[in-house]
């Protein structure tokens, strides 16, 4: 069975990243053999859709392939619960949703090269506190290196 993961902005740009590419690579290869079902949503649509074209490129070759969902009133809810509690600023909004929508949208986890804001050792923990104080399990927050299966 596919294990559901949402992958933020930075991992379809870590594609053209010389930093991230091999595992970022990897990760869309593994999509594509079924070992993983991604999620994608509107707000990462709108993200990507002010990236470069190269990026918004890989995006549109993945959407055949992804489970489409949305922000509505529990992924706000949620979002505004981890800004309230102080996991990040309003600044960082974004971030937040895209936690938001992988919790709500059940996914085992999200993957990020986001090290600020989401993937960070401080951080982790905090996401999940809210989301039991919310009702919601725990998610997994990884980069792709972490979850790619290698050979």
């Amino acid at each position: 069975m596919a294990i559901r993961v949402y992958a933020d902005t930075s991992v379809f740009g870590g594609v053209f990243d010389i930093e991230f590419e091999t595992p970022s690579c990897e990760f869309f290869d593994q999509v594509r053999a079924g070992r993983f079902e991604l999620v994608m949503s509107d707000a990462l649509g709108a993200e990507i859709a002010r990236a470069p074209a190269q990026v918004a490129t890989l995006f549109d070759e993945m959407l055949p392939l992804a489970d489409m969902v949305a922000v509505d009133a529990a992924v706000s809810v949620l979002r505004n619960a981890y800004m309230t509690a102080g996991v990040v600023t309003p600044k960082w909004e974004a971030d937040a949703q895209h936690v938001a929508l992988a919790t709500v949208h059940q996914c085992r986890c999200i993957v990020s090269w986001n090290f600020k804001h989401i993937v960070h050792f401080d951080k982790i923990p905090l996401y999940n506190g809210v989301n039991l104080v919310q009702g919601y399990g725990t998610i997994g927050i990884n980069t792709p290196a972490e979850i790619i299966a290698y050979p």
